[in-house]
């Protein structure tokens, strides 16, 4: 078995630095989903309010759409957190700028989800999806960088 050595770029700060924001997102989504849970009066171990409730009550379909926000987030976020410290390695600059693009797509996301109607998700899916993207790319480039 050969071995390399691997250099981290100085920018691999900015890797860093994406990463931690998106930690201070997902607490921040977090805490949304505490006070729209307050709000709607749904009570633990409850994940959602049933659709009955839901439709009957905007609070609790507020919660909903607040809870799923961050649901989706917490299904994208080890696929995103892999992709960017992967490809940061080789990629510092690029991976981070697709990073602070997810950040953002992920805010929108959630923004748009908890006003209740489901379709102003959309422009933040769409950051999202492109920046996943990219950053498959950027992954994928160190992997053949490093088998090469």
């Amino acid at each position: 078995m050969s071995t390399i050595t691997l250099t981290i770029p100085r920018s691999y700060g900015y890797v860093i630095a994406v990463g931690i924001a998106s930690a201070i997102e997902m607490g921040w989504l977090t805490l949304s989903v505490g006070a729209a849970r307050s709000k709607a009066r749904v009570p633990y171990p409850y994940l959602y309010a049933d659709k009955e409730e839901a439709e009957k009550d905007e609070n609790k379909h507020i919660f909903n759409c607040t809870q799923r926000a961050h649901q989706n987030t917490l299904e994208f976020y080890p696929v995103f957190t892999t992709l960017l410290l992967i490809g940061g390695l080789k990629h510092p600059e690029l991976s981070a700028k697709a990073g602070a693009v997810f950040v953002l797509g992920r805010f929108l996301h959630a923004i748009g989800y908890r006003t209740g109607s489901v379709n102003r998700r959309v422009p933040g899916s769409v950051l999202t999806f492109g920046a996943l993207g990219t950053l498959f790319y950027t992954s994928i480039s160190t992997a053949r960088q490093l088998l090469e």
